[in-house]
């Protein structure tokens, strides 16, 4: 079964953490320095938040998979849709490793579709926890990843 995740930048993590505790009814299945997440079950959705230094708002949406074969069903949709599509394997993001696939829609929102490995010690492949080290979203920093474009 899939699940929505939706990942916002706010500007003060403990304020934000104590609203959405209060809203979900639940506090965050993860929570560090900079980073917490809540996995809901009603609705099924992934919502993290983050102080990462950048403008609040929110920073990327995606669809959490539970199995290799869900994903591969996402990645060749996203190809069929003629998008360039963005395929990192075994990454850390967000205090987790993980397979995924990232497109941006056509207003240039950063869409993930990934399936979480395992748990990580640090926010991103580089090991950054600061708040100034942004988010993993590869649309919004420099791309030295390999793209594929569908071919016509």
């Amino acid at each position: 079964m899939k699940r929505m995740h939706l990942h916002v930048r706010v500007t003060d993590l403990p304020q934000s953490i104590r609203f959405y505790s209060t809203l979900f009814g639940i506090g965050p299945s993860v929570e560090k320095a900079d980073y917490a997440k809540w996995m809901l079950e009603d609705p099924r959705v992934n919502f993290a938040i983050s102080a990462r230094g950048q403008a609040p708002g929110l920073d990327h949406v995606g669809i959490q998979v539970e199995t290799a074969d869900e994903l591969e069903v996402i990645q060749a949709r996203l190809q069929a849709a003629d998008m360039a599509v963005l395929s990192q394997t075994d990454t850390t993001c967000c205090y987790a490793k993980s397979d995924k696939h990232w497109v941006q829609d056509p207003s240039g929102l950063a869409w993930e579709s990934y399936l979480t490995l395992e748990s990580a010690p640090t926010f991103n492949d580089a090991g950054k926890t600061t708040a100034s080290a942004p988010c993993c979203t590869p649309m919004a920093q420099p791309v030295s990843i390999q793209i594929k474009k569908k071919d016509v």
